[in-house]
């Protein structure tokens, strides 16, 4: 399948808003007496089934962990073994790629069938003399170099990795990731075994203890991959995250490749690969472990540009998600999704216009308290699950509290981007993190702990 274009993203978005605009202000026309009965009925519907999703997903196969581990003094066979690529597009990046690079050398795997690729996209800091010195100590290493202005951000480097590497499949890091020497022999097994697609690692926080923004974003990403769990378990989707993302060679190729016209990458090929009728799964152990943003700036810059990505998504791949290329339960997890997420904060802002405007009492507020209700749920079971890595926050109330607190950022983000989709010119950048650098200490993965 080739690549979404986005042809008509304004026109999308323009629809879309003036839907959610007429839907939030639809119940304040309505009898005082029956204004409530859209929230509640979608208060339980949705909530229903995000709680159900929930509470699924311990009971299938996670880790890797499954009899075909190796022991310290053997290895994999080498026939048994994909040949990966493993393939980071780095930018200015000179705080974290040596330590990368030493790290992804000490992977363990059979000799011949792991190659190392960093894409250097124009780089202005130290990060190609960083790259230059790592050459030397690591000969194996395989350095990319593009112009900074070669167009395409993170997807065109991705891009050109694709072309120059021939591995089976591709491991996709972002420069701050971190792996345990033996990630690979344990999620290869995974991956095949299993007869997914793709495969995307859970994501732990290297830096929680930093302040508390730090910290609810680490209990996020366990409450992103409980909330993947259990949509695979129900019958929907899971999607790739970028970093720690395992890619089948075939089947990228098939799908036109990483997307250009995107600014995320990830998202965009979830949708692409899933419409191929891929399968992809999640694994909770072992995690790959990366920085946090510690501001609150850098965490608006962020989740506008995931905000943008996940619409643009929605809007260049619907006819295909509503098809019957998907099945029944993959529709109505995409539904859903698509719902709480995105629409469910544009709603609420109409509504709160309306009730301001007409005198009126909202109406959507027992649909906003049902969906934050069951996040506390997901941040309650993903934080208390066993984990690898580091260590997960503790969900006590405090910081349950906190993390639902946090979580309302994106009632802000989903309507401005959502505007700014609208109304302003288009913009596609590389608007990469920063990464400090900080470090982790990383032993290697023991089953059960």
């Amino acid at each position: 399948m080739v690549a979404g274009t986005g042809d008509h993203r304004r026109g999308k978005t323009v629809v879309f808003l003036a839907a959610c605009g007429w839907a939030g202000a639809a119940p304040h026309w309505l009898d005082p007496s029956r204004s409530l009965i859209p929230a509640v009925t979608l208060a339980m519907l949705l909530g229903g089934y995000a709680l159900r999703t929930l509470l699924r997903g311990l009971h299938q196969r996670t880790s890797s962990d499954d009899g075909r581990q190796i022991d310290d003094q053997s290895s994999i066979a080498a026939e048994l073994c994909p040949s990966v690529d493993v393939v980071v597009a780095a930018r200015d990046e000179e705080a974290v790629v040596t330590r990368l690079v030493e790290r992804l050398s000490a992977l363990r795997y059979p000799d011949g069938r792991l190659t190392l690729c960093v894409v250097d996209d124009g780089s202005e800091d130290h990060t190609p003399d960083r790259l230059a010195e790592l050459q030397i100590r690591f000969p194996a290493l395989r350095v990319i170099r593009r112009p900074r202005n070669a167009g395409g951000g993170k997807s065109g480097a991705l891009n050109a990795a694709l072309a120059q590497t021939q591995g089976e499949w591709l491991l996709i890091l972002d420069a701050d990731a971190q792996l345990s020497a033996d990630q690979l022999e344990r999620l290869m097994p995974f991956a095949t075994s299993g007869d997914w697609s793709a495969v995307q690692m859970r994501k732990a926080v290297t830096n929680a203890s930093s302040n508390w923004l730090t910290r609810v974003q680490a209990m996020e990403m366990a409450f992103d991959a409980q909330l993947q769990d259990g949509r695979l378990a129900g019958g929907g989707v899971a999607e790739l995250r970028g970093n720690g993302e395992l890619l089948r060679r075939d089947l990228l190729e098939a799908c036109g490749g990483f997307n250009e016209d995107t600014v995320t990458d990830d998202l965009d090929l979830s949708f692409r690969l899933i419409l191929q009728g891929a399968r992809i799964g999640i694994l909770w152990d072992p995690p790959v472990q990366e920085e946090a943003v510690e501001s609150l700036q850098a965490l608006w810059k962020q989740r506008q540009r995931w905000a943008e990505g996940g619409l643009q998504r929605f809007f260049d791949y619907w006819p295909g998600l509503i098809s019957s290329r998907l099945t029944h339960a993959q529709r109505r997890d995409m539904a859903c999704f698509f719902l709480l997420q995105y629409a469910l904060p544009v709603v609420s802002w109409a509504d709160l216009l309306t009730s301001v405007i007409s005198r009126t009492t909202p109406a959507y507020w027992p649909l906003s308290i049902v969906a934050f209700s069951v996040s506390g749920v997901a941040y309650w079971r993903g934080c208390r699950r066993p984990s690898e890595g580091p260590e997960l926050p503790s969900p006590g109330l405090f910081n349950l509290l906190l993390g639902i607190a946090y979580l309302s950022h994106w009632f802000l983000v989903i309507p401005w981007v959502t505007l700014r989709m609208a109304f302003l010119p288009k913009r596609l950048v590389w608007a990469k993190t920063t990464h400090s650098g900080q470090e982790e200490t990383l032993q290697a993965s023991e089953p059960g702990i």
